[in-house]
C-alpha cells in the first residue's frame, strides 16, 4: 500500500477541533504524560504535548495535580506492558476522587486488541483510546469526548498516513527528536512493532530537511532522525526523490546543525555509502547502533534477521575501517525459543569479536500476535544464566572501550547536571559516550555564572559544547575536566 499525506484541509480540520476544544476545556488545566518505550514514543509524545499547549493546557509538576492525563505506551517489552497497567491502577484511584479527570492511553499496545479488551473491561473510567497513527487526530478525538461521548476507543486507523506540521513540544532545549520515517517492513519473528506501527512510510524529504533548518535557526544544538530502521528511508517514495545517505548528507550540509545523530540501522540495508558518508562529515556522530540479536545463524533465520553473524562482523569491521573512532553499540536477546548452548556460544563469540562499546541486552519475553510466540520457550533459569554470562563479557567491552579514551580530550555536547557525580556536569561526545565533568569555578566567572546555584549553571550551559579531558573510565561511563567551553557559535 502506498503512503498516503494527510491533505492541509484535514490539517486546517484539526487545527479548528484545536480551537473548540480550548474553548470546552477553559483556562487553568493541566496534562501530564507519562511514556514508553523508544525515542519515537517519545517525539509521539512530545507532538501530544505540543497539541495540548496549543489548547492552553500547561505540564502538570505532578500526575497527581493533573487534569488530563495521558499514557503512551510500547508493546515491545512485556515489562512495559505491566508497568503500564500497574499506572492504570493508581490513576484509577485518582479517578475515584478527582471525577472530572480525563484519562487516554495511546500508542503501540493499542494496536493490540488484547490490551484494548483488557482496558475496555477492567479499566472502564478510560476516556480515549487510539494508536500511534492516530496521534494527528488527537485534537478531533479529544473534542468527541469533551463534546458528550462516553468514551472514545479509535485503534483502527490506517497505517499508511503520514502527517506534518503537528505542534510539538521540545522536551529538551539542545537535542530536538525528529522522526523521517513510520513503521517496519521486517517482520522480525519476535516483533510486534510491524503489528502496531504499520508499514513503512517516510516523510518526504524536503519536509525533514525544512525542520532540521527551522530546529537550528532555533537554536538547538543536536538532532536524532529517527525510524524503525533509518537505511530504509525512501523506499517507499518516487524514484529519485530521496534515500537515507542523499537525506544525510543534505542535512550534514544544508541544515546548519552542529551535530547530526541517527537510530536505529539494520545491518541488512546498512552500505559502504552510508559509511563513508559518516566519515566525510565530522557533523555526523561517530555512531551507530546496529542490533546484533544473536550470534547463532541458526537463531538469526528463526528470528528472520536476514544477515549472517559473519556479514554483520563485516559490517563492524568496515565501519571500524573507514570511521575513526566509532563507536558501535547493539541490541542482544538472550533465550530466543529453541536457542542452544551452542546458539548462545557463538553469540558470546561475535560479542567478543565486535568488541561493542556498549550492548543493551534482553532475556526474550513473547509479544502476543508474533510467531516467535507460538514456540515453545526455554527455561527461565537457562535465559536468566546466559543473560548474566553474556553481561559479563560485554562489561569487559564496554570497560575496555572507555579505557582506550583516558587522557584523551573529547568535544561533548553539555546535557546539564550530572545524575550520578555530585558537582559535576554531564554529556555525550560524537561518539555517544557519556562523560560526567567537573567545571574550574574560572570558567563559571567568565561565562558570568560565578555565584549562582547548581541548578541555574546546569540549564545556563546546557546546549554548549565543551572540550573535556577524559581523566577516569568505568563501566558505563567517563570521567573528565573541562579544557575549554567552546564559544556559543562554534562548528564541529
Amino acid at each position: 500500500m502506498s503512503t498516503s499525506y494527510v491533505t492541509t484541509e484535514e490539517s486546517i480540520r484539526q487545527a479548528s477541533f484545536l480551537k473548540e476544544n480550548r474553548e470546552l476545556l477553559g483556562s487553568g488545566k493541566q496534562y501530564f504524560i507519562i511514556t514508553y518505550g523508544c525515542q519515537l514514543n517519545d517525539n509521539d509524545s512530545e507532538k501530544l504535548a505540543g497539541q495540548l499547549a496549543a489548547m492552553n493546557l500547561s505540564e502538570a509538576p505532578e500526575l497527581e495535580a493533573a487534569d488530563l492525563i495521558l499514557i503512551n505506551t510500547c508493546s515491545v517489552r512485556e515489562n512495559a506492558a505491566e508497568r503500564f497497567f500497574g499506572h492504570l491502577g493508581v490513576i484509577k484511584n485518582l479517578r475515584r476522587d478527582k471525577p472530572d479527570l480525563l484519562v487516554g492511553v495511546c500508542g503501540c499496545m493499542m494496536r493490540q486488541e488484547v490490551h484494548v479488551d483488557k482496558i475496555r473491561r477492567s479499566y472502564p473510567f478510560v476516556d480515549l483510546v487510539f494508536g500511534p497513527q492516530d496521534i494527528y487526530r488527537f485534537p478531533e478525538l479529544l473534542n468527541r469526548r469533551l463534546s458528550g461521548s462516553r468514551r472514545v476507543y479509535d485503534v483502527g486507523a490506517e497505517d499508511h498516513t503520514v502527517a506534518e506540521g503537528i505542534p510539538v513540544r521540545r522536551e529538551r532545549k539542545y537535542r530536538a527528536l525528529v522522526t523521517i520515517m513510520y513503521g517496519c517492513n521486517n517482520f522480525c519473528s519476535y516483533c510486534v512493532v510491524p503489528y502496531a506501527r504499520g508499514r513503512e512510510r517516510s516523510r518526504k524529504m524536503e519536509e525533514v530537511l525544512e525542520e532540521l533548518a527551522a530546529l537550528a535557526k532555533d537554536g538547538f544544538s543536536e538532532v536524532m532522525l529517527l525510524g524503525q530502521n533509518v537505511n530504509s528511508y525512501g523506499n517507499d517514495l518516487p524514484e529519485g526523490e530521496g534515500d537515507f545517505v542523499t537525506l544525510l548528507t543534505r542535512a550534514a550540509t544544508e541544515s546548519g546543525l552542529k551535530r547530526i545523530r541517527f537510530m536505529s540501522s539494520h545491518p541488512k540495508d546498512i552500505s559502504s555509502e552510508l559509511l563513508e558518508v559518516i566519515a566525510r562529515y565530522p557533523v555526523i556522530e561517530r555512531h551507530i547502533h546496529l542490533a546484533l540479536q544473536s550470534g547463532s545463524d541458526r537463531v538469526l533465520k528463526a528470528m528472520n534477521r536476514k544477515y549472517t553473524a559473519e556479514q554483520f562482523l563485516s559490517i563492524v569491521r568496515e565501519a571500524r575501517e573507514k570511521i575513526p573512532g566509532v563507536s558501535i553499540t547493539t541490541d542482544i536477546i538472550v533465550g530466543f525459543p529453541g536457542e542452544t548452548e551452542e546458539d548462545f556460544e557463538e553469540t558470546l563469540h561475535v560479542v567478543r569479536e565486535a568488541a561493542f562499546d556498549q550492548a543493551f541486552t534482553f532475556q526474550y519475553s513473547p509479544r502476543p500476535g508474533t510467531k516467535a510466540a507460538l514456540l515453545e520457550e526455554i527455561p527461565a533459569e537457562v535465559m536468566t544464566d546466559r543473560f548474566n554470562r553474556l553481561v559479563d563479557v560485554q562489561n569487559e567491552n564496554s570497560l575496555r572501550s572507555n579505557e582506550a579514551l583516558v587522557n584523551t580530550s573529547q568535544v561533548l555536547l553539555i546535557e546539564g547536571l550530572s545524575d550520578h557525580v555530585e558537582s559535576a556536569m554531564t554529556g555525550r561526545d560524537s561518539a555517544y559516550h557519556l562523560v560526567n565533568f567537573t567545571i574550574p569555578e574560572a570558567v563559571y566567572e567568565s561565562a558570568g555564572l560565578d555565584g549562582a546555584d547548581w541548578a541555574s549553571r546546569g540549564l545556563a550551559l546546557e546546549g554548549r559544547f565543551a572540550r573535556v579531558r577524559i581523566s577516569d573510565a568505568r563501566t558505563f561511563s567517563l570521567s573528565g575536566e573541562l579544557e575549554e567551553l567552546l564559544p556559543e557559535d562554534w562548528v564541529g
